[in-house]
């Protein structure tokens, strides 16, 4: 009897290890996807040139061979550009683009990062919480099959302790040693009370998780009025977001194009000749002819004609960015002052055919940026009251690449709620 159940014992005991086991390394490829989706996805994918280089394979790169020295990278770039050739090329490489630093970071999220990165297939490419044009939902992220791993587990467990169960009681008939009859499993105090937990911790994760995305908005893809693509105006012919979207640079809003800004093209343009198809989010293709014939109907206009602009009407473009009432944001604050490129918070536009809502928009997503982004002191006159700033840098007493919004009062609560 001893036997058995010592046996019994040892079977649970490393089925459980093994639960912790897997929980423990999805904990870490989740949290290191989590970190690049945050850190890193507006400026790198793994297996694609994006604004940096693609990160597959970055530990077989010059330097970085050994990670203390990525560690001594992310921390500081420009400190550590200093003495290296290697990133003083890449430097040159990428148009005098300096990387952000990430202080911030400790050397345990640079290395899940890292571990995610060597995790992601050579062939494909997937940035977390950046979902391709055509497939919005398309992410790295392995929910679903980690709790069925987990419901499977759960069901081997059970069944474990049942033949524990049953092994105990023929051992003790063989003994002679009376016993009372094995409850079923569904009648068994500790197995209800075991599951009647389980139940509260899922429910109660999904009700917390749940409440917490309450007016989040993530990944919010509306159908417009007229099918235009990003991929193709921002993309393929290379249309400064700034040209569409004007008072982004001097004004809290980013203006949704009127008519006449589209027109200011589309009156010498009435077909679309682009090589790329144009699919939505479901796969249906469009074509993109007749989006312009859509265009011309509010715009009043009939090609070859004289355009008389008073017959237009508004396009009402579906807004898919919103923020609460509660919170300020002025896109010149971040734009002009910060040099925060439009792909940091809007995902890469370019490559969008329909725009959808790359990042939750959060106050801790937030709160994260400014921890983490550097302040462009250099030639920015926003900053010259900062005068004590100033006089440091002067002095050389002061490295400008250690300097976070957040030193400077970006994590106040009246930076953003007054």
């Amino acid at each position: 009897m001893n036997h058995h159940s010592r046996l019994g014992k040892h079977i649970g005991s490393v089925v459980i290890l093994f639960f912790l086991f897997i929980v423990g390394f999805k904990a870490n490829a989740q949290n290191g996807q989590s970190l690049f989706a945050a850190n890193c996805a507006s400026c790198h994918q793994v297996n694609k040139r994006l604004v940096g280089p693609a990160l597959a394979g970055v530990e077989e790169r010059g330097p970085w061979t050994d990670r203390k020295a990525l560690h001594a990278w992310i921390h500081n770039p420009a400190g550590f550009m200093k003495t290296d050739p290697y990133t003083q090329g890449l430097f040159k490489e990428y148009g005098g683009v300096m990387m952000t630093a990430f202080p911030g970071l400790s050397e345990k999220d640079i290395d899940a990062i890292l571990d995610y990165i060597k995790s992601v297939p050579a062939a494909t490419a997937p940035v977390p919480g950046a979902a391709t044009a055509t497939n919005p939902e398309a992410s790295g992220d392995n929910t679903l099959l980690f709790g069925i791993l987990t419901l499977i587990l759960a069901i081997v467990s059970f069944v474990l302790l049942q033949v524990n169960s049953n092994l105990k009681r023929l051992a003790d008939d063989k003994e002679g040693v009376g016993g009372t009859e094995p409850l079923p499993f569904w009648r068994n105090k500790a197995y209800i009370a075991f599951v009647a937990v389980i139940l509260f911790l899922i429910s109660g994760y999904f009700t917390v998780s749940g409440a917490i995305g309450l007016g989040r908005s993530q990944k919010y893809e509306p159908v417009q009025p007229i099918f235009y693509s990003h991929k193709v105006h921002a993309g393929t012919n290379q249309i400064s977001c700034l040209y569409c979207h004007g008072n982004t640079e001097v004004g809290k809003q980013a203006n949704i194009p009127s008519v006449n800004i589209c027109m200011n093209c589309h009156m010498g343009i009435n077909e679309y000749k682009g090589p790329d198809k144009l699919v939505d989010g479901d796969g249906k293709e469009h074509d993109g002819t007749a989006e312009i014939q859509k265009l011309y109907q509010y715009a009043g206009f009939e090609y070859g004609k004289l355009w008389d602009a008073s017959k237009a009407q508004p396009i009402p473009w579906v807004r898919i960015h919103n923020l609460p009432d509660h919170v300020y944001f002025n896109h010149s604050q971040h734009v002009k002052v910060g040099k925060v490129q439009c792909q940091s918070c809007h995902g890469e536009i370019q490559n969008m055919n329909e725009v959808y809502q790359f990042a939750d928009l959060s106050m801790g997503w937030c709160i994260n940026c400014h921890r983490n982004t550097q302040v462009q002191f250099k030639d920015n006159g926003f900053y010259s009251i900062y005068e004590q700033y100033h006089e440091k840098i002067k002095n050389g007493t002061l490295d400008t690449t250690n300097i976070t919004v957040e030193k400077i009062g970006g994590t106040e609560c009246q930076k953003c709620h007054y």
